[in-house]
């Protein structure tokens, strides 16, 4: 029951930038991430799920120590499946356009 997802023009962009090593974490954390989704319950707590200050759809995902990442919920593309729109990547620095 995998979630279906998307990525923002700006998401692959800012995905290209990264080190192969900080790529290597996020996909890591994804991982839980869908693991967490397919099994409904709520994210782990080392993944520091939250809404985006000052956003009502935008969510923020923590996959290192200064790695971030944002998304919201699109409508479903499978029925009872969530869809994920990945929209930025990288660190704090993502926040002044989330």
């Amino acid at each position: 029951m995998s979630p279906t997802y998307e990525s923002a023009d700006r998401f692959a962009r800012d995905f290209d930038k990264l080190s192969a090593k900080d790529r290597e974490k996020f996909l890591k954390a994804v991982r839980h991430f869908v693991e967490d989704l397919d099994a409904g319950r709520p994210c782990r707590p080392g993944l520091r799920v939250k809404r985006v200050q000052g956003t009502e759809h935008v969510w923020e995902m923590t996959w290192a120590g200064d790695g971030r990442a944002t998304w919201q919920y699109g409508p479903e593309v499978q029925q009872g499946k969530a869809h994920v729109v990945w929209r930025r990547i990288g660190t704090h620095g993502i926040f002044t356009n989330p």
